[in-house]
């Protein structure tokens, strides 16, 4: 695997490193256990979910037919109305904007042009009465929860951008009483996630072939069921309604057991379109999960990414280098054609840690000391991305290890880095 180069702004001069492959042990056979089979079952044998291109020649001639009985009664209902509008789109306009939103809502009632038409004249009834289109911009006063609770970060591998949504928080009593106490704070609340929601949705192209949809990823770590039934009813409630056919994919990763046992059970009952959105990762699989879709420099540390809030101030983010490391391997990164007096910077993670790194620098001349930049140390499987640095005082090459010989179980990985030569050289 060859690690990408190195991009930087500063005036220093930057220089391209060649990288060796990681070296990596034999692994041994690891039997899947039952919690792991049924993951399988009540996932990988759902098709997955392809979205809309959106393109009127791809419709059947059933759906556009709907399609124009749809817009004929918008017509008729609003004439030329200039309000008639969602997401700074004229949904009379006649372009394909519009025949996106339109066939949105199609799709969520089945073609039922009458449905259709009553669902969106719902959803525009409640954005004027909510103030939707001016939400964005408002200060609610929720920036304890920005980036934790529910927030906008990134894009897929497809470039759909991303939503995380984490609860957990709130099973702290003083904070559930802060943001939940009353109906006032609960409809406030409301209105931060619509705003989270909104700020996605402005992202979106809403044209055929292009970016149409998000990717919600919830975590269920520690969420308070009980104590947030109201609230996620009443969000469920609000995006079901008002926002059709706006998710490509819904992950839930740290999945309880029960909750994995309930979906075997109720899975049959469910729509083969709803089921092909949903991907459930088990409780400590979040990296392993969201690398399938997401790169990991745009996923946050806490679930094995590269993303930290204070990144958003510089982006885009670098490209990080994925690696497996398998049961039962040692893995050695090395990133040689080091210069004296260059300093390299470098983050890795591993998936699910719970094994044993360390960082070292070998100088090229013979009979110089190996440095120990970082000892070797078992990392536990909260901690999350390692961000170090190191100038070199003679030329030579930096090994990243990561050492899983003791257990049976492969891990996700990635890794990233940039050297900067001495300015005085």
């Amino acid at each position: 695997m060859e690690a990408k180069s190195a991009v930087d702004s500063s005036p220093m001069s930057i220089q391209e490193h060649q990288h060796s492959p990681p070296e990596a042990s034999p692994k041994p056979y690891s039997k899947k256990s039952f919690v792991t089979t049924l993951m399988e079952v009540a996932t990988l044998r759902t098709p997955a979910f392809k979205e809309d291109s959106y393109f009127i020649s791809s419709l059947k001639s059933s759906e556009k037919k709907a399609l124009q009985e749809l817009k004929n009664k918008l017509v008729h209902s609003h004439g030329s109305d200039s309000e008639c509008s969602m997401w700074g789109i004229h949904l009379l306009g006649g372009d394909e904007k519009a025949d996106v939103i339109l066939l949105k809502f199609l799709r969520a009632r089945d073609f039922r042009v009458l449905d259709s038409f009553n669902m969106l004249e719902k959803c525009l009834a409640w954005r004027k009465e909510f103030g939707a289109d001016g939400v964005v911009g408002e200060d609610l006063g929720f920036k304890e929860l920005e980036g934790l609770v529910a927030y906008m970060q990134g894009n897929d591998k497809e470039g759909h951008p991303v939503c995380y949504n984490a609860y957990g928080v709130f099973r702290d009593k003083d904070m559930y009483e802060r943001i939940f106490g009353d109906e006032e704070k609960l409809n406030k609340f409301l209105r931060w996630r619509v705003q989270v929601l909104e700020r996605g949705i402005n992202l979106l192209h809403f044209k055929p072939g292009g970016i149409n949809s998000i990717i919600q990823v919830t975590d269920l770590k520690d969420m308070p069921k009980r104590e947030l039934r109201v609230a996620s009813n009443q969000i469920l409630s609000l995006f079901q309604d008002n926002y059709p056919e706006m998710v490509a994919r819904k992950i839930f990763i740290n999945v309880p057991w029960y909750f994995t046992m309930l979906y075997s059970m109720f899975s049959p009952f469910l729509t083969q379109r709803t089921k092909s959105k949903f991907v459930i990762s088990k409780e400590g699989h979040a990296a392993e999960t969201l690398y399938k879709f997401i790169r990991p420099e745009d996923i946050p540390v806490q679930y094995g990414g590269l993303w930290r809030p204070s990144d958003l101030n510089n982006s885009p983010p670098k490209s990080a280098s994925e690696f497996t490391v398998k049961g039962g391997e040692k893995v050695n990164i090395q990133i040689e054609g080091i210069e004296a007096g260059a300093t390299i910077t470098w983050d890795i993670v591993v998936g699910g840690w719970d094994l044993e790194y360390s960082a070292e620098f070998v100088p090229n001349a013979e009979g110089s000391y190996t440095i120990a930049v970082e000892k070797p140390r078992k990392i536990s499987p909260s901690e999350e991305a390692i961000h170090n640095s190191f100038t070199s005082r003679e030329a030579g090459k930096m090994v990243l290890s990561v050492d899983n010989t003791v257990s049976r179980r492969k891990k996700v990985a990635a890794y990233r880095y940039i050297v900067r030569k001495s300015a005085h050289v």
